[in-house]
């Protein structure tokens, strides 16, 4: 596979508040300093989230692609993240991402391979494999 680029646009509007916008993309997303940090901004998107956002979306995106690869039957998939930030050694990181999937199959017999297909996703994820964040799986399977 060749090396492909995601542009991704940034202009400042005021304060700690920037826009983000990609030429490929129609929708232009504000993001902000977090409230956590001195002067940040309660309701807009922020780095924070937008890492912990893509861990999660390239989990589902992973995880649909095994799955039908693997002829998984299910019925729904959702999945709750958190990005945990703390300061070591003088700098800010996001430590870990927990990742929180709720599967519900269609047949009881495919729990163990449901199960298999979730952690192979995991492992398979490329933004997970690109950051050096520690991502933690706690799957629910439901029938």
């Amino acid at each position: 596979m060749e090396a492909h680029y995601y542009n991704v646009d940034l202009n400042w509007i005021a304060d700690r508040k920037g826009a983000i916008s990609s030429p490929e993309l129609q929708q232009t997303i504000e993001v902000a300093t977090p409230p956590e940090f001195p002067k940040g901004i309660e309701g807009i998107w922020s780095p924070e989230h937008l890492l912990t956002a893509a861990v999660n979306s390239c989990f589902m995106t992973t995880f649909l692609a095994i799955a039908e690869n693997s002829k998984l039957e299910f019925i729904s998939f959702n999945c709750k993240s958190k990005g945990k930030l703390e300061q070591i050694d003088g700098k800010f990181l996001i430590t870990e991402v927990i990742l929180e999937p709720t599967l519900i199959i269609t047949k009881e017999s495919d729990k163990d391979r449901a199960e298999r297909v979730l952690q192979k996703s995991e492992a398979a994820c490329l933004v997970s494999n690109s950051i050096k964040s520690k991502i933690i799986l706690i799957p629910t399977i439901q029938f």
